[in-house]
């Protein structure tokens, strides 16, 4: 995680945010334990997500250059990279000040106010907020099998699954702060 701006959103405001989703120290825990799962698994699951994203021409669509409207493997590789950076991230639970500065930094990736820049492509300029919002399922849902293969025990597994939920909820509110107007996030 490197970015050069400050979150304007505080740690105070994450804690708020934490205790809004029920997010707590045994979800930290259970994040850490799918960190070491997932650890061998990340490029199958990358694969599951891409495979999600690739059948729904909607989501695809925002990878596409604007020269032709065809996906740009490029791109999709270097997002592909960073999304897998993305799940060590999110399973390693560091909230601190650099994570809550990176998430406004991936908000903006999505927004027009910063997409494309980071790899200097000429795709889609924005990914609507409503697919950001909505691929909170699918990423989440997807992740259970690949979680199982630990060999945790039922409940761990839940617990694993609901610590991504709250995390993920967490991460798109952040990430939702360049689409709103000053003073509505």
């Amino acid at each position: 995680m490197s970015t050069t701006q400050e979150s304007p959103v505080t740690l105070e405001d994450l804690e708020l945010l934490k205790r809004s989703t029920l997010f707590g120290e045994d979800d930290v825990a259970a994040l850490r334990r799918s960190g070491e799962i997932l650890a061998d698994q990340i490029e199958d699951v990358l694969d599951v997500w891409y495979g999600f994203v690739g059948s729904n021409d909607h989501l695809v669509s925002t990878f596409a250059r604007r020269s032709d409207g065809q996906p740009d493997p490029d791109y999709l590789a270097a997002v592909r990279v960073r999304f897998g950076q993305w799940i060590r991230d999110t399973a390693a639970a560091r909230y601190d000040a650099d994570w809550l500065a990176y998430q406004l930094e991936i908000g903006r990736r999505h927004h027009r106010s910063g997409k494309n820049r980071t790899d200097g492509v000429d795709a889609a300029d924005h990914v609507p907020l409503r697919y950001v919002i909505a691929l909170v399922y699918p990423i989440t849902a997807t992740l259970r099998p690949f979680l199982e293969k630990g060999g945790d025990p039922p409940e761990m597994v839940d617990r694993m699954q609901d610590a991504w939920r709250k995390s993920v909820l967490m991460q798109v509110a952040l990430w939702a702060y360049p689409y709103c107007r000053e003073g509505d996030w």
